[in-house]
């Protein structure tokens, strides 16, 4: 890139910009940083009670204080706020009557053979639930006025409750804001942050609604205080965050509406893999990021799969995300023998602090790169590119005691622990992949993060796939999806129009143009240049009676979404009812804005045949001689037979015996069985 992209002026600058994007980890702060075609990279230990500073002591290794610096961060602040329950104080404004709307659910039974199921708390409990009168209906008319009397009660009760935060979500908000507007001007004053659920989610389904508004509420000051303290010290031109849907969304918007931000790193993952598999030739890809305290997978048939139908701890927060499936297995996820004596890994983890045994910082329990470690696969002369060096001796003791509990050598719990990780995540590939209909030899397993190319060829190999593909830095690759994400908009509206009215294809026409407009104005709003940026158009639809509603693309132009609907209800259910009435529950727009122009340069050939180091590697049982050899002296088309190890600073792959790894142009590894003789 010669020039700075201008995101404000709809023009170009001539001045040269750094672009910076960070993910924040449990154990690894990645940073990433790219300008006029060069490439720096920096892996900096996390910092847990203040994220900050990892990310700022990386932005002084990779940046000089006086250039112009674009920030594009991933966060794990409101994921963590809302798991350790850590958020704010919050105060819940909803009408008479629907107070314990969070408590009410929707009746389900998450342990369904308890006989006394456990839910976790509300995050309002029931002092800080304020029922006001007022009534909209379906259709956004009003039933009963708000009282202007009890309005101006309502801010002395919530000083006397001690509010942090609050929420405002009121029966029928979707169809007309007035209510919910009415009363957040009325608390204005406060000077509390407001999150309301016609601004948030303007959908229906009450529980779902208030649930998320309530998220968005519980981590919006925590939120706030950290990316305004981060915009403030790091000196960026700009400071954009990434979304959990795959798009970045601007740092005022992510302070108002946190809860987009849950997922925000691993859906830069996603987005970074399903680039790589793209120009790998691979576009169906499983995803699969091991990082330190947990695995995210995903599954991406060509382009990347959305679900509102998403939960942390068990709170539903009904806003667009990628489909992203969590285990606890990670490199730090700690192994033990439970009362009946069965080994079991994770999900709890040594994190950044301690860490595992192997990095010398305290750790004292056996974890997954502590057996990586012992067994060889992860030579601890070769860490993060031979700058660090990992304490091998450390783990004999510890290992040893676990060793001991199993009655196995210390080679075979090692494995064993490996195995157990092993087979949670194969079991989180199979529920993306084989549960939802789709034959994992159709797609290539892309892995990444700090530990993922360590264990890709086994479940490879187990589950099928086409192979394995292991990107240029795959420990950062999250950073590097966060920094070429788009930045996007969504707008809904909710309908609940049936295609039995008479009127209701032009309306639900008008309202598709409504929704369009409004994510445009919304984006440029935002800063967005107006050249390049694409509107897509969906709606929500089900049969009239059903519970739930596929999405199809819809456009204003025709009514072509109708077919699309049967079609796709017959792929999913098996039949279709090209007679029944389809009801449209939700039209939705999304604005997306073109990504940043950051483009890898092919890999050259290798003039020579690289450098070599031998390994002594444990695998099924017996010790093996494996060479290793830097990724950085590999070349196009190089290619390398297992036993192997391929050795990098962000991540090390493990090249098992009867495999083969090869280089491609782009330098993306493809890791494939040895044919047979």
């Amino acid at each position: 890139m010669s020039e700075g992209m201008s995101r404000g002026s709809g023009s170009r600058s001539t001045e040269v910009v750094t672009w910076v994007a960070v993910d924040t980890g449990g154990t690894f702060t990645d940073v990433v940083a790219w300008r006029e075609g060069a490439w720096k990279t920096i892996k900096v230990p996390s910092t847990p009670d203040d994220p900050s500073q990892a990310i700022l002591q990386g932005l002084r290794e990779v940046t000089d204080l006086d250039e112009a610096t674009v920030l594009l961060h991933g966060s794990t602040v409101a994921t963590n706020a809302i798991l350790e329950r850590k958020g704010a104080a919050v105060a819940l404004v909803t009408n008479r009557g629907f107070e314990d709307v969070l408590e009410i659910g929707r009746q389900n039974r998450p342990q369904l053979y308890a006989l006394v199921g456990r839910r976790p708390a509300a995050l309002v409990p029931p002092a800080r639930r304020f029922g006001i009168g007022g009534r909209l209906d379906e259709q956004g008319r009003e039933l009963e006025p708000l009282d202007p009397e009890e309005l101006a009660a309502l801010s002395t009760r919530l000083i006397e409750c001690g509010a942090e935060a609050v929420a405002i979500c009121l029966l029928h908000g979707y169809a007309d804001p007035v209510h919910e507007t009415t009363v957040a001007d009325a608390l204005a004053p406060l000077g509390l942050p407001l999150s309301v659920s016609s601004a948030l989610l303007p959908e229906y389904r009450e529980y779902e609604r208030t649930s998320t508004t309530v998220v968005n509420a519980y981590v919006a000051p925590t939120m706030g205080r950290y990316l305004r303290q981060l915009e403030r010290d790091s000196g960026a031109r700009s400071l954009t965050v990434m979304g959990s849907n795959g798009g970045t969304l601007s740092v005022d918007r992510a302070v108002r509406e946190p809860a987009h931000t849950v997922l925000s790193g691993p859906a830069g993952g996603v987005v970074g893999a399903l680039a790589w598999g793209r120009r790998a030739g691979f576009p169906h890809v499983l995803t699969f990021d091991m990082g330190g305290t947990s695995t995210d997978v995903s599954l991406c048939p060509g382009r990347p799969l959305h679900t509102r139908e998403f939960a942390i701890d068990g709170r539903p927060v009904a806003l667009p995300f990628l489909d992203i499936h969590t285990v606890g297995a990670g490199g730090g996820s700690l192994a033990r023998v439970d009362p009946g004596g069965a080994l079991r890994v994770g999900p709890e983890s040594a994190g950044a602090v301690p860490g595992p045994i192997c990095y010398g910082r305290g750790g004292t329990q056996v974890t997954v790169t502590d057996a990586h470690v012992w067994l060889g696969r992860l030579p601890a002369r070769a860490f993060l590119g031979g700058e660090g060096r990992l304490d091998r001796s450390a783990i004999e003791g510890p290992l040893s005691a676990l060793a001991e509990s199993l009655g196995a050598s210390l080679e075979e719990a090692a494995e064993g622990v490996l195995a157990v990780a092993d087979a949670a995540m194969e079991r989180a590939l199979r529920v993306i992949s084989v549960e939802r209909g789709h034959d994992p030899a159709g797609f290539a397993l892309v892995a990444f993060g700090g530990a993922g190319a360590l264990h890709a060829a086994q479940l490879a190999g187990r589950l099928g796939c086409a192979g394995v593909l292991v990107p240029p830095g795959p420990g950062l690759l999250s950073a590097y999806g966060i920094l070429t994400a788009p930045p996007t908009r969504e707008v809904t509206r909710t309908l609940l129009s049936s295609t039995a009215d008479p009127d209701a294809l032009p309306m639900i026409g008008d309202a598709l143009r409504s929704v369009g407009d409004t994510a445009l104005e919304a984006i440029h709003a935002e800063g967005m240049d107006a050249e390049g940026i694409d509107v897509t158009l969906h709606v929500d639809a089900r049969y009239r009676g059903q519970s739930f509603e596929l999405r199809v693309p819809a456009d204003t132009a025709d009514h072509a979404w109708v077919e699309r609907f049967h079609a796709a209800h017959e792929r999913r259910y098996g039949y279709r009812r090209d007679d029944a009435p389809v009801e449209v529950v939700t039209v939705r727009a999304t604005a997306t804005s073109p990504a940043p122009p950051i483009e890898p340069q092919p890999l050259a050939p290798a003039s020579k045949d690289p450098p070599t180091e031998s390994y002594d590697v444990w695998h099924e049982g017996a010790l093996h001689t494996a060479v290793g050899v830097w990724r950085a002296d590999l070349g196009a088309e190089a290619r390398l037979e297992g036993p192997a190890v391929m050795l990098d600073y962000s991540a090390t792959t493990w090249i098992p015996p009867r495999w083969v790894l090869r280089m491609d142009r782009w330098g993306v590894a493809h890791l494939t069985p040895a044919p047979p003789f």
